[in-house]
């Protein structure tokens, strides 16, 4: 197996565990900041009308968001979901997702995530991020670097930022263009089959299935593929075996 010049990382359940998703908790919180509540509305409604276009726009479907291939960030989403209710609130988009996030889903690192980019950071192997996820380039870069100090990622490609989503092949390509890498010189890490793990070897990286923070069962096509083409491990350190030759 080829030593890899660069490890690129999914960020959900990859690189951080998150706790449930409460939306409920994230607009209660948001709603602090409200200057006009034109109708008076409770975190409840509000987030029962986001839950609803979510659901119109099939974002976030956990059976067909591998399907969703183009982002709808939120500096579109958010604006339109709380001045379509009469509501105002008195932050920038990037400022309601840092708050609506931190309160709906709080994250702390995967256990043994820090130990191993240290590990690949002492063997000269390079890191990047490519995530799925439609909070700001920015929001996004200050959790990932406030819960992991320590890391050496060259860039956080956010599908926010840069319109495609995983599996689409051009998000992975776009990484390869930013690292000068060829697919082969580069296995990519993620929680999600679909997307991470399809979306990799499509791409003609390496793919790696961490499962260890797996928040979805598995369906019988994965656990078919459990042994072919990929690594699919539970614990970082799994990996480090394939990694000393």
């Amino acid at each position: 197996m080829k030593i890899p010049k660069m490890i690129l990382f999914d960020y959900g359940q990859t690189l951080i565990a998150e706790q449930k998703f409460d939306g409920v908790k994230g607009t209660e919180a948001v709603l602090q900041y409200a200057t006009r509540n034109k109708y008076n509305l409770p975190a409840e409604q509000v987030q029962a009308k986001a839950n609803e276009i979510n659901q119109e726009l099939e974002r976030f479907d956990p059976v067909k968001r591998h399907l969703f291939q183009i982002e709808i960030p939120n500096t579109m989403f958010t604006p339109y979901l709380y001045e379509s209710q009469g509501i105002e609130i008195a932050l920038s988009n990037s400022e309601i997702d840092t708050v609506f996030w931190n309160a709906a889903a709080p994250g702390t690192p995967t256990e043994g995530i820090k130990d191993f980019l240290g590990y690949l950071k002492n063997k000269g192997i390079r890191t990047g991020v490519i995530s799925n996820i439609s909070y700001a380039p920015s929001v996004v870069a200050e959790r990932i670097n406030r819960l992991l100090p320590e890391n050496a990622f060259e860039f956080i490609i956010t599908s926010s930022n840069f319109i495609f989503r995983k599996p689409n092949k051009r998000i992975f390509d776009l990484a390869l263009e930013k690292a000068g890498l060829q697919p082969d010189e580069v296995w990519y890490i993620g929680d999600q089959y679909e997307c991470d793990v399809k979306g990799s070897l499509n791409a003609g990286m390496l793919p790696v299935w961490y499962i260890g923070a797996l928040d979805m069962p598995y369906t019988m096509e994965e656990k078919h593929s459990m042994d072919k083409n990929i690594l699919t491990v539970k614990t970082w350190s799994e990996i480090k075996q394939y990694m000393e030759v």
